[in-house]
Formats: structure tokens, sequence, C-alpha cells
């Protein structure tokens, strides 16, 4: 990698997309194309490895890897212009920094030239911008060392340790009150909306009673929901701690954080580490969630809101399964076998979280 990448942020701020515009369209299957053969790169990898998200083009590239955001707009975002696309890209570099800055290198611009010949960070017109960074060692991600059963005390504590550090300098929310528990009903709504439509393969005799109970507890602990707020609990956190966005490298990088919405990373840090404990539960590894619950509350000073976090566990579970089954209404689903299924789960799981609530 050129010096340059880590120089983007500074190198190109002021470069005008619209004064240079491409003499000829690129079309996303262009810059795919382009991104994913060795030749792209300045460091020469032996290889590209392409991997497809909902919203991005991940290209492995040897010790790097390099983001391209499609050109998509849903309800709770829009990329679809160059523009968009560029903000989100600083957006993300500037968020993630703040648990993984060994991770996140800059941002890189895809370029074309006047022969029309598409480059990284070359002359001619910005076609896009991509995310650059350090390539993370697979065998150290979360998921996969709790799947292989390798996770030992020391780097449960070092995890906990790293959360706690975070979530105690993390900007204070100035959401209000109100607003931060409407989030939650108005979030319901659409689950109940996606989750009881009759065209997913789901137990639609279960569904409707389980969304009903979570709007019971939602309604009986909005009170306390509201007093987190009022107590200065709600911060600017990750937005999306999944074991799979936790590698432990030296240091720990917690990345891939909730970079398009801001409203979305405005948590109680217990929402989050119920979030983490409910993944770790899908991946067979119920027990895990708790420890870090206690062991964070511990170094936050506080004592977990255990009515709360059972809320939060099943809130969680409910929109996982929405989104999961949310997959099939694209046009062209991604994996179309995996998102009924893993929705199942995730609402058995809401089940236990309930129990829990009840009991």
């Amino acid at each position: 990698m050129r010096a340059r990448v880590g120089m983007t942020m500074n190198s190109t701020a002021g470069r005008d997309e619209g004064a240079d515009a491409p003499s000829v369209p690129v079309s996303t299957a262009d810059k795919v194309c382009f991104l994913s053969e060795p030749s792209a790169y300045p460091h020469s990898p032996q290889d590209v490895t392409l991997v497809e998200t909902h919203m991005s083009f991940v290209f492995l590239a040897g010790e790097r890897a390099y983001k391209l955001k499609k050109p998509v707009r849903f309800p709770f975002l829009d990329f679809s212009t160059l523009r968009a696309r560029e903000i989100n890209c600083r957006e993300e570099l500037r968020l993630n920094r703040r648990l993984a800055a060994q991770v996140y290198l800059g941002i890189v611009p895809l370029t074309l030239s006047a022969g029309n010949k598409l480059s990284l960070d070359g002359d001619g017109a910005i076609v896009d911008w991509l995310v650059a960074m350090r390539r993370l060692p697979a065998d150290r991600m979360l998921d996969r060392m709790l799947i292989e059963g390798r996770l030992d005390d020391g780097l449960i504590d070092d995890l906990c340790e790293t959360l706690g550090d975070f979530y105690r300098r993390a900007e204070r929310s100035a959401i209000s009150p109100s607003d931060y528990a409407a989030r939650f009903f108005r979030e319901q709504m659409e689950n109940r909306r996606i989750l009881t439509r009759r065209d997913f393969a789901l137990d639609h005799g279960r569904i409707p009673h389980l969304l009903d109970r979570l709007d019971a507890i939602l309604t009986i602990n909005r009170p306390l929901l509201e007093e987190r707020v009022r107590l200065g609990h709600i911060v600017d956190g990750h937005g999306d701690l999944r074991p799979e966005h936790i590698c432990f490298a030296d240091p720990i990088a917690i990345f891939d954080c909730l970079e398009f919405s801001s409203e979305l990373r405005q948590v109680d840090p217990f929402d989050e580490l119920a979030y983490l404990g409910m993944e770790s539960a899908q991946l067979r590894a119920p027990a895990l969630g708790p420890r870090i619950i206690a062991k964070v509350a511990d170094r936050l000073g506080e004592s977990s809101p255990h009515q709360l976090v059972s809320l939060y566990t099943a809130w969680r579970a409910v929109l996982r399964a929405r989104l999961a089954v949310a997959h099939l209404l694209d046009p062209v689903p991604r994996r179309p076998e995996r998102w009924e299924p893993l929705a199942s789960r995730y609402l058995h799981l809401a089940e236990q979280a309930l129990a829990a609530a009840d009991s």
C-alpha cells in the first residue's frame, strides 16, 4: 500500500468530481470487475476475493481490504449518488477509528483517466470512493472462535476492558427520553408488518403472540427506558455489536460500526451488550452474554438493568428476524435459502428472552 492511502482524507478533499466528470459512464459491474483483479492494487496481491454484502462489495486483496458502497437506496439510507457515498466513506472512517484505529487506513478515490482507464487514486475523474483497511486474521474473529471453542477468560477480560473504556469515553447522547422510547415502538411496528407476511415460511401461529408479548413488555418498561436517558446512560455507540465485528488482533479491533444512521447509534450500552450476547447465543454460546454484561457493568461502576437486558435481548432478536426475512424482498435475494431458518432461530431466542423477562 502506498503511503498516499493514509493521506487520502487530506489529499483528495479539494478535488471536484462534478467539474471532472467522466466522458463515459462507469457501471457498478465495471468497477467490480476492475477491483476484482490483482493488477488494480499498488501492493500487487497474489489474488483478490470478493465478498458481497447487502450494501457493499468488499475486496480482500492480500493484506488489505477495500470496501465499495453499492449505489443503493433504502428507507434507512441513500447511497445513490457519488457524493453520498463519499460522505458515508468518510463517516465510516471517522467512527470506526474509535475502536479500530489500526484497521481503518483511509479512503481512496476510484478514478477514470481521459483514456477511460480505471485506477485507484489515479489521475482523472473520480467515479467512486473506497474505504481502505488492513485485513484482519479470520481465525481471530469472535464468531469463529466461539464456534471452535477457542475463547478463554483472558480474551473475555480484554474485550470487556475495551468495551468498558469505550462506553466511559463515548459521547453522551442528546436524544430525548420520549424519542428514545418511541424508537422501540416504531421499529416494533415495522417488525410486525414484515414478520406477519404470509409469504415467509415462519410459524405464523406463534408470531402474533410473540409480538403481542413484546408490545406489552415495551409498554410496561417504557418508564425504565426513559429513565436511562434522564440518567445520562445513552451514548453514541457502535450500533452493530456482533461477534463477526470483533477480532482478537493486537490490539482488539471492533469494527464495521453502524455509520449510516447517527440516530440508530444512540444506544444504552446494555442494549448493545445484550445484542452481542444474543448473537453469541445464536452461535451456541449462551453463557458469554451474561458474563460480558456483568464484567462491563463492573467496569462502568453500575449495576446492569436486568429487566431491561431481557427486553433489549428480545427486541434485538425480533429485529434481527425481521432483517433476515427482509432480504427475501430484494429483487434478487442473496442466498435465499438462508434467511427463513435464521429468522426462526432468532424468534426462538426472543421467546427465551421474554420468558426470562416474565420470571
